[in-house]
């Protein structure tokens, strides 16, 4: 089993900044990317970014796409979201999850865990 446990969600204005975390602990061994999705009340949860093991990839969605950077820190088990320039419509729960195809396929199918979520709320 794999645990993730997010933090650094909060309220922000618009235009602010916000860095997400989120530390793995348990079998890491057993997935070889993350990612982070998000999602909104009345809205599939959706593809944020991910990032593979050696952290020389990542992806992004087309709306964060030069906003946020997704980065890890192996050594800490952590990967982080710093997320700039933030508007009304990032306001979500950001979930963290590990999975082999997250870099791949960039859906929440390919999520083999899952964080429980912190909450970003961006007023304007």
């Amino acid at each position: 089993q794999v645990q993730l446990v997010e933090s650094g969600g909060g309220l922000v204005q618009a235009g602010g900044s916000l860095r997400l975390s989120c530390v793995a602990s348990g079998r890491t061994f057993n997935w070889r990317a993350m990612g982070w999705f998000r999602q909104s009340p009345g809205k599939e949860r959706e593809f944020v970014a991910a990032i593979n093991w050696s952290g020389d990839s990542t992806a992004y969605s087309d709306s964060v796409k030069g906003r946020f950077t997704i980065f890890r820190d192996n050594a800490k088990n952590t990967v982080y979201l710093q997320m700039n320039s933030l508007q009304p419509e990032d306001t979500a729960v950001y979930y963290c999850a590990a999975g082999a195809l997250i870099l791949t396929l960039q859906t929440p199918g390919a999520a083999d865990y899952w964080g429980q979520g912190t909450q970003v709320t961006v007023s304007s």
